[in-house]
């Protein structure tokens, strides 16, 4: 048997809220989705003047890091990245339209050995994305290591 955690709303909140405060920081008006393990929206929050787009886009960007388990800027990083033309994924963002995303912004979190969620980041170039999706992950940890599962 797999003993499988699960975040909650309140496991999302302090997540959503380091990264609007990074957001905030860097001037970007983003879109942020927190995924559980089984890629399930938990919460979404659309920063006030961030593009319409953003959210289905975050959501996509959610999608992919829980659901492949790693950062979703991997599938096209470097020469080697999986998913550019000529190797091996090639093509993988079209296996399911609209919900796979290979660009920067989507971000799993961890927990005791296991992927149990991810944080979709949307409305700033690659490195923003990354700043924003970098605080998330810090405050994931800050929580799980102060809230552990019973």
């Amino acid at each position: 048997m797999h003993r499988i955690y699960r975040i909650t709303l309140d496991d999302a909140l302090p997540v959503l809220e380091a990264a609007r405060a990074k957001a905030d920081e860097i001037g970007v008006k983003q879109t942020l989705c927190v995924v559980d393990e089984s890629a399930n929206v938990i919460a979404l929050h659309r920063i006030p003047g961030a593009r319409l787009t953003g959210v289905d886009i975050s959501i996509a960007k959610a999608f992919t890091a829980a659901g492949h388990e790693r950062p979703t800027h991997k599938f096209n990083e470097g020469p080697d990245g999986p998913a550019l033309p000529g190797n091996e994924a090639f093509g993988i963002s079209h296996m399911l339209p609209g919900k796979f995303a290979i660009f920067v912004g989507g971000f799993p979190l961890e927990f005791d050995g296991q992927i149990v969620g991810a944080i979709g980041v949307s409305g700033g170039n690659g490195e923003q994305d990354k700043a924003v999706g970098a605080a998330a992950i810090e405050a994931f940890a800050r929580h799980m290591e102060q809230n552990p599962p019973a």
